[in-house]
């Protein structure tokens, strides 16, 4: 063998090793992820999917030099779930489910960086300083702004024109139930709208409150964006159209399970922009410098067939503005 073919031979059998040492050696960062739903729920396995998926596009792989822990929490053990996950001491947090996971993560720590997702309120509920600029240990994405809610009227009164009555589902223990449903009242004069706040705190409640407000006539429900709304979603459709009210929902999910009509944010995409977040802080930048951030995309969707069995013809400009229509 020659002395040149020798060296490089030599020198690259001895290259390999270090190569592969640096690789094991690399640090594994670690996130914990927090949900307000059932593990087998399609919503949040969507959700955790997106980010997982944007993570890996940016250089973080589950298993190589990251590793994610997820929690599928209920309300009597979200609290628990947290307390689990900070215990964990992870590089970064992700509240994965509005204002229910965001507020048991910072009531849990005040030091590890959390990244909330689709939280409607966070100045309200105390989450951050100001939206530019958060100045804690938290940061994220809304879930939308609150002049939009009164799109979701709006929207109601385009499709149920003879509606003067509306029944409007909201979580009154956060801020954004107080916050969704004022913005609301702001717009119903001018529709010429009679309001009703029904709480979102158990089945029963609500199946007792909405089966009382539709024993009168011209009714129709709005169901606003809160945890508890996705928890009681199925029961809310059922009683709905049981008692033929025409209803709007803010998630699209709610109109492909049977109910009529949906106006809201894309649910999924902010997961994607999340991950730039978590990327960002595990790379050195702080939460207290990253602003909140507003949704980006918005959908209407119309189921149909829920409209033809409440009885009601969808105005062509409304199916034209539609983004998706369920047949």
């Amino acid at each position: 063998m020659k002395r040149r073919e020798f060296i490089t031979l030599l020198g690259g059998a001895a290259a390999w090793p270090l190569g592969a040492r640096a690789q094991q050696s690399e640090r594994v960062r670690r996130i914990g992820v927090l949900m307000y739903l059932p593990a087998d729920d399609p919503e949040g396995q969507a959700r955790l999917a997106a980010l997982v998926e944007a993570l890996k596009q940016l250089g973080w792989s589950d298993g190589r030099n990251l590793s994610i822990d997820t929690r599928w929490a209920n309300a009597d053990d979200i609290r628990r779930h947290a307390a689990e996950l900070v215990a964990l001491a992870p590089d970064v947090l992700v509240g994965g489910t509005g204002t229910a996971t965001a507020a048991p993560l910072l009531q849990a720590t005040r030091m590890i960086p959390i990244v909330f997702v689709t939280v409607a309120d966070p100045v309200g509920a105390g989450f951050v300083a100001s939206l530019a600029e958060p100045g804690g240990n938290a940061t994220g994405f809304m879930i939308f702004e609150y002049g939009m809610s009164g799109k979701w009227l709006e929207v109601l009164k385009e499709i149920a024109p003879r509606v003067t009555r509306v029944a409007v589902l909201r979580d009154p223990a956060v801020a954004s139930g107080i916050g969704q449903f004022g913005a609301i009242q702001a717009v119903a004069p001018s529709l010429g709208v009679e309001l009703t706040a029904v709480d979102l705190r158990d089945a029963g409640e609500i199946e007792r409150a909405v089966t009382a407000f539709a024993r009168r006539q011209n009714g129709g429900l709005i169901v606003t964006a809160s945890a508890l709304a996705f928890v009681h979603g199925d029961l809310i459709i059922s009683l709905a159209n049981r008692h033929r009210l025409p209803t709007v929902y803010w998630h699209r999910r709610r109109v492909a399970g049977g109910g009529l009509i949906s106006y809201g944010p894309d649910t999924i995409d902010p997961f994607r922009r999340a991950a730039g977040y978590v990327d960002r802080i595990l790379k050195g930048a702080r939460p207290a410098d990253l602003p909140v951030q507003a949704p980006t995309k918005y959908e209407l969707v119309v189921n149909m067939k829920t409209a033809k069995a409440l009885g009601i013809e969808v105005p062509p400009t409304l199916l034209a503005r539609a983004d998706e229509v369920i047949e």
